[in-house]
């Protein structure tokens, strides 16, 4: 578990940061498509230094954070929450792991995870994580891509996947596809970016623009066959069942973005009017919502199969952000908005937060569930 020192500590490693992520966030947002003049920016290595184990730029650990652990939900979600501070667009624009990473951990084995991280470690490799489908939505089990067998060293992947992050400028990532009927017959597959058969685009996006979201359509995309994930393991830890720990930590990371720009929100609106009406509640609620996400953290930590907190987070941090944003325009004013670009533009990035990974009422339905039989005496 994360101490408060540790915590004190990573926000004031990161905290010199935050105004460089911030002086760069509505450039990047204008134009997500030209990355260059952003992949050496101190706030960039600082990102992957407390995202990517083994950077070019050494790790925490190297720069007096002793105590910090890679793979720790807890740990992932403060660092998270503090990048965010700056701006979730830039930290999601950053190449790196991203979320592919987290369902790395947990879905591919020795030799596969190894070869991942050593891709992405260059600080220039954007990764993807393709699960949803066009016509889909939510249901992740009635997916239609397919993955099937080509002889004995080769799949063939078929499909479309949507809203995708940093689809159409990724260079490797996971894709969920089907290669039998059933729950259990959804696998993941770690995938090359390019080659015949594969296309991607950029979608438009109103906000969280950094995100790159992208359409990608496979048509019988050769993978090489030990690229299959989950080989390893018990046939139910091996596709979507398995990659329900991975969901469980990132809800939390999501969670840890919504409390990122809420608090920019709040401190934004702090420093321009400190007298405006309601900074002290709104401080108040932040305050509380981040006991929520990083206990819901030390959950994942103690139990990976325990989502339901995780879930208890998300839905309540993503609606309080939209909450903050829609408070700063009253705090600041009726032309706030035009007056303070940045504030605007945040109040479009948190619209998309809602979005990820699951929205709302699928939340809702994991906290009802969880409620149902008996788990929620810790809530």
């Amino acid at each position: 578990m994360v101490s408060d020192d540790l915590v004190t500590r990573m926000r004031e490693s990161l905290a010199g940061h935050v105004q460089e992520i911030r002086a760069h966030a509505l450039s990047l947002d204008h134009d997500p498509s030209n990355m260059e003049p952003y992949l050496d920016l101190d706030c960039f290595k600082a990102i992957r230094r407390f995202l990517i184990r083994g950077t070019a730029e050494g790790g925490p650990e190297e720069h007096g954070l002793s105590g910090y652990t890679f793979g720790s939900c807890l740990d992932t979600a403060v660092a998270v929450t503090e990048i965010c501070r700056g701006d979730v667009g830039m930290m999601l624009a950053c190449p790196g792991p991203a979320l592919a990473g987290v369902a790395m951990r947990f879905l591919g084995d020795e030799d596969q995870r190894e070869y991942f991280y050593r891709r992405v470690s260059d600080g220039r490799t954007w990764t993807f994580f393709a699960m949803t489908e066009p016509a889909i939505g939510s249901d992740a089990t009635a997916m239609t891509t397919r993955l099937e067998k080509d002889g004995s060293d080769t799949y063939r992947l078929s499909g479309t996947k949507r809203y995708v992050g940093n689809g159409s400028r990724g260079d490797l990532g996971l894709v969920f596809a089907r290669t039998s009927p059933g729950v259990l017959g959804i696998r993941a597959v770690l995938v090359e970016a390019g080659g015949p058969g594969w296309e991607a685009e950029a979608l438009d996006m109103v906000g969280l623009r950094g995100a790159r979201l992208s359409e990608m359509r496979f048509d019988d995309v050769a993978v090489p066959a030990d690229m299959l994930l989950g080989r390893h393991l018990p046939p139910t830890r091996r596709g979507i069942m398995g990659a329900l720990r991975a969901f469980n930590h990132m809800r939390v990371q999501i969670a840890s973005m919504a409390l990122g720009v809420s608090h920019a929100i709040h401190e934004y609106v702090a420093e321009h009017e400190p007298r405006a009406v309601g900074v002290d509640v709104m401080r108040a609620r932040l305050e509380a919502a981040e006991e929520l996400t990083f206990d819901a953290a030390r959950a994942v930590d103690a139990d990976p199969d325990l989502g339901h907190l995780s879930s208890a987070a998300k839905l309540r941090t993503t609606r309080l952000a939209a909450e903050v944003a829609h408070w700063s325009g009253g705090a600041l004013g009726p032309a706030s908005f035009l007056e303070h670009p940045l504030l605007e533009k945040w109040s479009r990035d948190v619209g998309a937060l809602e979005f990820m990974d699951g929205t709302g009422n699928i939340q809702r339905m994991h906290v009802a569930k969880a409620y149902t039989r008996g788990r929620m005496a810790d809530v």
